[in-house]
C-alpha cells in the first residue's frame, strides 16, 4: 500500500471512481456529487493536491487536499490545518479501512507542513458516515449551516455540513 500524488493520467480513473461514489450515494439517498470539472482536477494534480493509495498496482482510493477551506469553516480557517475533500473508494477495496489509512498518512503530512488540524466535512447529517468518521479517528464537531458558498461546488448550496476534526 503506497500514497503518491495523482498524475495527469490517472484522471480517467479518478472520474470514473467519482461515478461510483455519485452513484453509490444517490443509492443510499445521500446528497450525491455533482459532476466535477475536469479544470479542477487538473489544478489539483498540477499543485499536488490530488492522491491517490495504490494496492496491487491499482487505484484503491482518491482524494485532494487544501490548506484553505474558508467557506466551509469560516472563522476557524485561520486555524493552521489541511482540508480533506473527497475521498471516493475503488468498490475492490472497500471494507479495508482506506479512510484509517489516509488519517495515519494525513498526520504524517499535516505534521510536516505545521499544521495543527485535519479538517473533513460532509454535505448534511449523515449519522452512517458520522459514526465511521468517529470510528477512523475524526472528532464530530457538529453540523454547520454553510452561508457564502458561491465557490463552491453545487452540493454545497444552501447546505448543512458535518464537520470532523483531528487535532495533529
Amino acid at each position: 500500500m503506497k500514497i503518491y500524488n495523482s498524475q495527469i493520467q490517472d484522471i480517467d480513473n479518478i472520474f470514473e471512481l467519482y461515478k461510483i461514489a455519485t452513484d453509490y450515494q444517490q443509492q443510499k439517498s445521500m446528497v450525491a456529487w455533482p459532476n466535477f470539472k475536469k479544470t479542477l482536477i487538473e489544478k489539483e494534480i498540477h499543485e499536488n493536491r490530488q492522491w491517490k493509495l495504490i494496492i496491487d498496482q491499482q487505484i484503491a482510493c482518491v482524494w485532494a487536499t487544501t490548506d484553505s477551506d474558508p467557506q466551509i469553516w469560516g472563522l476557524k480557517n485561520n486555524e493552521p490545518s489541511i482540508y480533506i475533500h473527497r475521498i471516493a473508494t475503488n468498490p475492490s477495496f472497500r471494507g479495508r479501512s482506506l479512510v484509517k489509512e489516509i488519517v495515519t498518512w494525513s498526520k504524517k503530512y499535516a505534521q510536516g507542513r505545521n499544521k495543527k488540524y485535519i479538517r473533513m466535512d460532509t454535505v448534511g447529517e449523515n449519522i452512517g458516515l458520522i459514526t465511521h468518521y468517529k470510528k477512523c479517528g475524526f472528532d464530530f464537531i457538529g453540523l454547520s449551516k454553510l452561508q457564502h458558498t458561491s465557490e463552491l461546488p453545487l452540493h454545497y448550496q444552501n447546505a448543512t455540513v458535518s464537520l470532523f476534526q483531528i487535532t495533529v
